[in-house]
């Protein structure tokens, strides 16, 4: 079996596949009389395409237990699609650029508590990976006319693996 090391989620590595979603390093400003700190603009959201609009949804992710194995990709070519945790928990990202599809360009990111992720128009991703306990998530999404998700199954399973000095835990 195929594996596939998990590192440390981070704006910068994610960059490529969409934006990270945390107060760490945010740009926030006082609002409300300076009783509420806003913190501002944390993802693209991108939905417009063909007409598409904003839906707000609420899922909630049953825990994997590890070790997970990666054996389907999805992806939505009209919009972004953002997951940002409601509670404390851990869970688990793995992507692979937009366009054509190959499992040796994936990469597998573990989250620390309170990050959220905002997947770019056509990021190949996998369904959600929440470990530990089940885990709610407000998905930010397009909807509207036309498919805006394609799945694939990848033609061997890819294993996901932690490097002896990660900080994730099983």
């Amino acid at each position: 079996m195929k594996t596939l090391q998990m590192e440390r989620l981070t704006r910068s590595a994610f960059a490529p596949f969409g934006d990270v979603i945390e107060l760490d390093g945010a740009r926030h400003f006082a609002i409300n009389g300076g009783t509420t700190e806003r913190y501002h603009d944390l993802a693209n959201v991108d939905v417009t395409e063909r007409g598409g609009r904003a839906l707000i949804n609420l899922f909630r992710a049953q825990p994997r237990a590890l070790p997970v194995d990666i054996t389907m990709m999805e992806r939505h070519p009209l919009g972004s699609q953002a997951f940002i945790p409601l509670q404390q928990g851990r869970y688990l990202v793995v992507v692979a650029p937009a366009g054509e599809f190959d499992p040796t360009l994936m990469r597998a990111f573990w989250t620390d508590a309170w990050q959220g992720v905002n997947y770019a128009k056509g990021v190949w991703h996998h369904p959600l990976l929440a470990l530990d306990q089940v885990s709610d998530f407000v998905v930010v999404d397009r909807g509207g006319e036309g498919n805006n998700c394609d799945e694939l199954s990848l033609a061997e399973p890819w294993r996901l693996t932690f490097a002896a000095s990660a900080e994730l835990v099983a």
